[in-house]
């Protein structure tokens, strides 16, 4: 009766979840290839060494990661037996029998309920490949790379005024691809390497110093995006059942412990020293943007440093105990992001820079040196000779001219059959052995790095400081932005948020093209919110100034002096009494007059903090986000044309109750301050403010604005037609021709203002300033309607 109802469905079934079921079975599939594959190295017994043949070495170790994360990342989906189980019922409904999958695919979710159990005893064909060469070979690379902020403060990591003497020497190295290798990556290679093929790590110190490095470095790895994997727990959990392993168990929690409580601390004065050390090296580079050839190595360092630490934190921000909490809150982390930013601009920017510098090494040093160590080759068979030939042709032929006419370089066949080389020449029964001729291995590394200077920086960039992780990771993304605005001293990279979002688009797959518009509208949206809580910060700031601003302005209007004038007539006539007298007033400007200039006033503060946020905004003149431009200006020019119109109808202070508003000329006084702190704006943005001025101003000239909201020219039409006019109608004013002016008349209820501060000549002229030929045109005809009524009803 229960599977009556699946008898109905089983179309919709099949539909439905043939996508889940045949994921599944491209899974197993892949596992078997995988599978396939290793064992044909074993048997080749393939030499790996990351410092030789790096390609082959990384990806194997990548391919082995790759492997191991996709069966824990199945072993995750709750309803896995059921999805399977269900399509297959529905599909022998359908098609009277069994899919030819099913049973194979049932066996492997079964296999693979522990998966890591499971590879543990996959891997024990595997183990002397993959570690005794492969991981074993990361000693050279692993420790050299995880070290402590003050080691690398003490080596002068990354500094190019360190030596001025070795200023112009290209950077080298004999591990060239090694040096940028994502941390990351080799903690996962190391991690899940060893608990794979375990066995090594009783009988062999280097191993087992690899692991427990690792294990102190980190709480979690990721497996993918946002799924993370804690290591200590899971490794733990594995040994517990291996006899005789109570040692490896006790080293796991003695690096818990390690972990959790100086790992934080180490990862942040990391993050504290890379700061320090990437403002430098953006500060030389702007400046001698030459020095992008010789130095290109240490930027794509920086970068690869930069990002290991950045995502680090974010991995681990989410994933930690509360107590130590402190150490996973970085207020400064946007000015490590912006001067990464900064970086990739540099090398996006000065790319034909590199292109020139690399293509005359290549050329004229690379070729050199490699044709005398092929030529130096005691055997080299003819299809390696071939290659190798290939290799010194290619490079011999290129020229500073390729790079002046823009012309386009490709070297990834260049690259391929390095890597075919590599395979070739790593197996146990080559002719010429990789592991013999490792100075070959070395030298091949450094020039395919050279190539790639050429013709991949694109790809380098996205290689080294790809931040598209944050795509997964919103929540903390908002909220590291909005830390970075609350502070003052950081606001100014806070540019870096909206820029971060252009990384998104590359965490897509061309496999997976229905995810590019979720993440892509994700790119927009975060983006378009950035820009606008910077425009609105950076227009809020402008209008506490103009409030300030505002203030002093009225400070010095006519009607303030009549204070100061009473009290210097009363001084001279009546005789100084014992008593105090009214404590005197302080007069306009006496904010200007600096005793000290450690005091700070609350518009020193604004100033500053505007500064900041302006040269955040003003950064780029726009970016490109999933091919949609943004324009960081355009925000705070909009922002600011909302909050003029608002601020300009505010300050007429009109109170329909009492029928109260400004006079015009106190009016136009304010609006003059407002517009000289606006003006003032030009200072710090590259922004059109008499734009600005054109669009308000000509709307306040109007009857509504373009909101359709009243405006000056309709208050101040009401009130003149409504209350002076009136009071003139009702015999209580009438016009005084020597003042040429309205004045009250006495009468028994007195008025509440005065109409000749309203209607004399100077007020008028106020007026008029304010609402412009088309409003002063909109006023008259309002009150000549008016009038012409009322003597119509006369008549």
């Amino acid at each position: 009766q229960q599977l009556a109802q699946l008898q109905k469905e089983k179309s919709e079934i099949l539909k439905n979840l043939a996508l889940y079921y045949f994921t599944f079975v491209d899974v197993m599939e892949f596992k078997d290839h995988v599978c396939e594959l290793l064992n044909t190295i074993d048997v080749c017994q393939v030499f790996f060494d990351i410092t030789v043949n790096f390609d082959l070495t990384k990806n194997y170790l990548d391919l082995i990661i790759t492997y191991t994360t996709l069966m824990i990342l199945l072993s995750r989906i709750e309803e896995r037996k059921a999805i399977i189980g269900l399509y297959n019922y529905a599909h022998e409904m359908t098609h009277g029998a069994s899919d030819r999958e099913y049973p194979r695919l049932g066996q492997m979710i079964v296999d693979y309920e522990n998966p890591l159990k499971k590879m543990m005893e996959e891997f024990v064909p595997h183990s002397k490949v993959c570690t005794c060469y492969a991981l074993i070979s990361l000693q050279m690379v692993y420790p050299r790379r995880n070290l402590s902020a003050d080691q690398w403060r003490n080596a002068q990591l990354l500094s190019l005024i360190s030596a001025p003497s070795t200023m112009l020497n290209p950077a080298q190295s004999d591990t060239m691809p090694c040096e940028y290798l994502s941390l990351d990556a080799m903690e996962k290679w190391i991690i899940f390497g060893f608990i794979l093929c375990h066995g090594i790590l009783n009988s062999d110190a280097t191993a087992l110093n690899l692991w427990k490095l690792a294990l102190q470095s980190s709480s979690c790895l990721a497996l993918f995006r946002d799924e993370v994997f804690h290591i200590h727990k899971a490794a733990e959990d594995l040994f517990v059942n291996i006899r005789g392993y109570n040692k490896r168990i006790n080293d796991i929690r003695e690096c818990k412990e390690a972990a959790v409580s100086h790992a934080g601390s180490m990862h942040r004065e990391r993050r504290k020293f890379l700061r320090s050390a990437l403002k430098e090296l953006a500060t030389v580079l702007s400046d001698q943007p030459g020095l992008l050839g010789p130095k290109a190595l240490f930027v794509f360092m920086a970068l690869s440093f930069a990002r290991d630490e950045i995502i680090w934190l974010l991995r681990h921000a989410d994933n930690m105990p509360k107590k130590s909490a402190d150490d996973f809150i970085d207020k400064h982390i946007a000015e490590l992001i912006f001067y990464m930013e900064e970086l990739r601009a540099h090398v996006r920017k000065y790319g034909p820079v590199m292109q020139r510098y690399y293509v005359q090494y290549l050329s004229g040093f690379d070729a050199v040196v490699l044709n005398e160590l092929v030529q130096n080759l005691s055997v080299c068979p003819e299809d390696e000779s071939i290659i190798m030939s290939s290799f010194v042709n290619t490079m011999t032929s290129l020229s500073v001219k390729q790079v002046e006419d823009g012309e386009v370089f490709d070297f990834r066949g260049m690259r391929l059959d390095w890597f075919r080389l590599q395979a070739y020449t790593s197996v146990s029964k080559a002719s010429l052995g990789l592991a013999d001729h490792k100075e070959l291995g070395k030298m091949m590394n450094t020039i395919i790095f050279h190539t790639k200077m050429v013709d991949s920086l694109v790809e380098m960039l996205v290689e080294t400081s790809d931040l598209s992780i944050f795509c997964f990771y919103s929540r903390a993304f908002e909220k590291m932005f909005q830390q970075c605005l609350e502070l003052p001293s950081q606001s100014r990279y806070s540019i870096a948020f909206p820029l971060l979002c252009t990384h998104f688009m590359s965490c897509t797959h061309e496999l997976c093209p229905e995810e590019r518009h979720h993440i892509g509208d994700r790119s927009l949206s975060l983006c378009n919110m950035f820009l606008d809580e910077m425009a609105k910060q950076a227009r809020n700031l402008i209008t506490d100034i103009c409030t300030e601003q505002c203030t002093l302005s009225d400070q010095l209007l006519p009607k303030h002096c009549a204070k100061t004038i009473s009290q210097a007539v009363n001084k001279k006539s009546k005789k100084q009494t014992g008593k105090k007298g009214e404590p005197e007033r302080e007069k306009p400007g006496v904010e200007s007059m600096r005793k000290n200039r450690l005091v700070v006033t609350n518009l020193d503060k604004l100033h500053t903090a505007l500064s900041e946020l302006c040269f955040s905004i003003n950064y780029v003149p726009n970016m490109v986000v999933w091919e949609h431009t943004f324009t960081p200006r355009e925000y705070l020019t909009s922002h600011l044309e909302i909050r003029f119109t608002k601020s300009i109808v505010g300050m007429t202070m009109y109170n329909q109750a009492t029928q109260e508003i400004a006079k015009p000329s106190e009016l136009l006084t304010s609006v003059r301050a407002y517009m000289t702190v606006l003006q003032s704006i030009e200072n710090y943005v590259q922004i059109d403010i008499t734009r600005v001025f054109n669009n308000v101003l000509l709307q306040q000239t109007q009857h509504l604005d373009s909101h359709g909201e009243p405006t000056i020219t309709s208050l101040y039409t009401n009130w003149y037609l409504e209350t002076l006019l009136r009071q003139v109608s009702n015999g209580h004013i009438a016009y005084f021709p020597a003042m040429k002016a309205f004045v009250n008349l006495p009468t028994e209820n007195e008025l509440t203002f005065n109409a000749e501060e309203y209607s004399d000549i100077s007020e008028m002229r106020a007026l008029s300033e304010l609402l412009g030929p088309y409003g002063m045109k909109f006023l008259s005809e309002s009150l000549m309607w008016h009038i012409s009524s009322q003597v119509a009803e006369l008549k």
